[in-house]
């Protein structure tokens, strides 16, 4: 019978460590079932856990009033939710979104500031994350600014399907319409240019990626350049 491989390989950043340091966090990580629309963190509220998404997908946002908020990162089993912890700073920025369901690995703010403090590897890893989220969140507040709904949600419907490592997955209108800050008419417009060219399928918030390459061309830039930056990263 196969031996089941320990948990936290599953996500990147705990698998990037030496195997040593990594087992020796485990004891501290807990697994928890994360579901699509739970909150994680509220801006300026504490941190109180710290998230290593095995197959969930966390959505990062920024309020712009009462009533809106915009997408500004996603993090699935590639890093953590929490970094601010990483510049020890113990309150969050922004809201930290469930967007997929699935299973993480959940380590309390006091055991991550002890395991951090004492774990080169951890140190070395997160700081690599760091800097592929901050470029992922500086490259998407360029690419809401500068190019139109289609090209945007087909970016997003990319980096979804990376992180969940699936082609199919649940969205509501009323949900994308916050991450990609747009009107939910918008959202209807974008998705239904890429349902008429036989992109994706759309039906009751069921979103289906019909083909991934022409995706890709129909998707702005932004897209590729966060991928080919993150792939430098893990190879360097």
């Amino acid at each position: 019978m196969p031996t089941q491989s320990p948990p936290y390989l599953a996500n990147h950043l705990l698998a990037a460590m030496p195997r040593s340091a990594a087992k020796k966090m485990c004891a501290a990580l807990a697994p928890v079932r994360l579901v699509y629309g739970q909150v994680l963190y509220e801006p300026l509220a504490p941190i109180r856990y710290v998230y290593f998404p095995i197959d969930c997908l966390v959505s990062l946002l920024t309020a712009v009033d009462r009533e809106r908020s915009l997408e500004v990162g996603m993090v699935g089993n590639e890093g953590m939710v929490g970094m601010p912890m990483v510049l020890g700073i113990g309150v969050s920025a922004v809201r930290a979104l469930v967007q997929g369901s699935g299973s993480a690995l959940r380590l309390s703010a006091t055991q991550f500031r002890n395991e951090f403090a004492k774990s080169p590897p951890l140190q070395q890893a997160l700081f690599r994350y760091t800097h592929l989220l901050m470029a992922q969140v500086s490259q998407t507040a360029a690419c809401n600014r500068f190019h139109d709904a289609e090209a945007r949600l087909a970016r997003w419907l990319l980096m979804t399907a990376d992180r969940l490592h699936a082609d199919e997955f649940r969205l509501t209108h009323e949900f994308l319409a916050h991450m990609l800050g747009v009107r939910r008419v918008g959202v209807t417009m974008a998705a239904s240019d890429l349902e008429r060219k036989k992109l994706i399928s759309y039906s009751r918030g069921n979103i289906h990626i019909l083909s991934r390459r022409r995706l890709e061309a129909a998707s702005c830039s932004c897209y590729r350049i966060v991928r080919d930056l993150q792939d430098k990263t893990h190879a360097a």
